[in-house]
């Protein structure tokens, strides 16, 4: 990655840095003073403590200088009123130094998976680098930028918000050529009123674009199929409706955990094969087509690419233990993504079993979409347990709506739900554990699957 003095980053963000410091160089950028490694710029935020507290354990851990708002020894450091902004405005700089193509990618649910197989299929052709994990907030992508190689050809950044105007601000921040927006759902709908709500705020992404940009729409979607104004930039459609969509699927099946589907673009057809189980997945790799092949890549290269696709860690790992089958989908859920995976659980054979924690930031409709939860787990599963304050409403759901023979609980605890799993679940039994970030379903399947000793 390329290394940025402290008198350029001083430049960019409007900061100060003592004369004796500002040839001191950094790469990459943390907060956290347990990742924080050699030569990083250490941020300084406000959160349950303030960040200055931690200067001199970063320093001592390698940091090569700190971003703060007030001086705490004699270290070097860049000086500004608000670290946050100051973030910000580097790494909006070094975006431009890299001098890359920018591809970002936004959604209510799947965003994280799109950004993986977009990276998968570009990475193919061009040096990609993309923003790790849940690297997709105001802090999290600008660290991301500063950590990318100075040969990158392609950022594939990850944009989410759930407040208007977070989303104008990274868009200004990666400045992206592509923008992929791939469904307007109800994540966040506490925060942003409506479905129109969450739409208009997911169309700040094209203030950061210049008007040659593209932006590339999943065209099934009702909110994204028939947009409020004409955007500026040039609008690519994907989707299965081969009269309305420029890139568009048909003949999709799905066997023996992986799915298929023919590809119709430009005059061209061509198959796609995906190792993953679930329909939710074609949009996803629809839009990952879509910007290959937008960007010249290759038809073939596009095809091997997404035939080797792996998810991140938490989104749909399946795996075996002790003769039972996991479906651990615990990174994070909303009412259209639980949705999904209750289907994938649905299809499986054995005795069926949904651990699903709360949905968080659905506002009023918390209520209602946790009983309709429990209507599509009933109809999926033969257990369904179901863990936080809104347990009692997925009960509700699936008890009078589901079919006759499903039993279910509400716990209070992710120990006494891994308890009783551990008396009631056996081989050949398969488990889907989801939740929203918030409700920490990892640690009830860790409980889990724990040997007692």
């Amino acid at each position: 990655m390329a290394t940025i003095t402290l008198k350029q980053a001083a430049a960019w963000c409007g900061g100060t840095v003592e004369p004796k410091y500002e040839n001191v160089e950094f790469f990459g950028a943390n907060n956290d003073t347990r990742k924080i490694q050699p030569g990083q710029l250490f941020i300084v935020l406000q959160g349950a403590r303030d960040g200055h507290d931690f200067i001199p354990m970063a320093m001592e851990k390698g940091a090569a200088a700190v971003l703060c708002s007030r001086k705490v020894g004699d270290y070097p450091a860049i000086y500004v009123a608000d670290p946050r902004i100051a973030l910000g405005r580097i790494a909006r700089a070094e975006r431009q130094r890299l001098g890359c193509k920018a591809v970002a990618i936004t959604g209510s649910v799947g965003k994280s998976t799109t950004k993986e197989m977009v990276a998968q299929v570009l990475e193919g052709s061009y040096r990609v680098s993309k923003t790790p994990a849940n690297h997709n907030n105001d802090i999290g992508m600008p660290m991301a930028i500063l950590a990318m190689p100075a040969d990158t050809e392609i950022a594939v950044l990850e944009m989410g918000m759930n407040h208007f105007r977070e989303m104008a601000y990274l868009s200004s921040i990666g400045q992206p050529d592509i923008a992929a927006i791939v469904n307007i759902g109800t994540m966040h709908i506490e925060n942003l009123g409506s479905r129109e709500g969450i739409r208009q705020a997911k169309l700040e992404i094209l203030e950061g674009m210049s008007p040659d940009g593209r932006l590339i729409l999943n065209g099934d979607d009702n909110m994204l199929a028939a947009l409020p104004e004409k955007p500026a930039q040039a609008v690519t459609y994907f989707g299965t409706d081969a009269a309305s969509h420029d890139v568009w699927a048909e003949n999709i099946t799905e066997e023996a955990g992986r799915i298929s589907f023919t590809v119709h673009a430009d005059g061209r057809s061509f198959a796609v094969e995906l190792p993953v189980e679930g329909m939710h997945f074609v949009p996803d790799a629809l839009a990952a087509v879509s910007i290959g092949l937008m960007m010249g890549v290759p038809i073939q290269s596009i095809q091997e690419r997404l035939s080797m696709f792996r998810n991140m860690q938490g989104r749909q790992e399946i795996f075996e233990r002790n003769g039972m089958t996991i479906i651990s989908d615990c990174y994070n859920a909303g009412p259209e993504s639980m949705a999904a995976a209750l289907a994938v659980l649905g299809k499986r054979s054995g005795r069926r079993i949904a651990v699903l924690g709360d949905m968080l930031e659905l506002g009023d409709c918390a209520w209602a979409e946790h009983y309709r939860i429990g209507r599509i787990a009933a109809e999926n599963a033969e257990l369904i347990y179901a863990y936080g304050p809104n347990a009692h409403r997925v009960v509700g759901g699936a008890v009078t709506g589901g079919k006759s023979g499903s039993q279910t609980r509400a716990f209070e605890t992710h120990e006494e739900l891994a308890a009783t799993l551990k008396r009631v679940c056996k081989p050949g039994d398969v488990l889907l554990f989801k939740g929203s970030r918030g409700m920490r379903m990892e640690n009830a399947l860790e409980l889990f699957l724990k040997e007692e000793k």
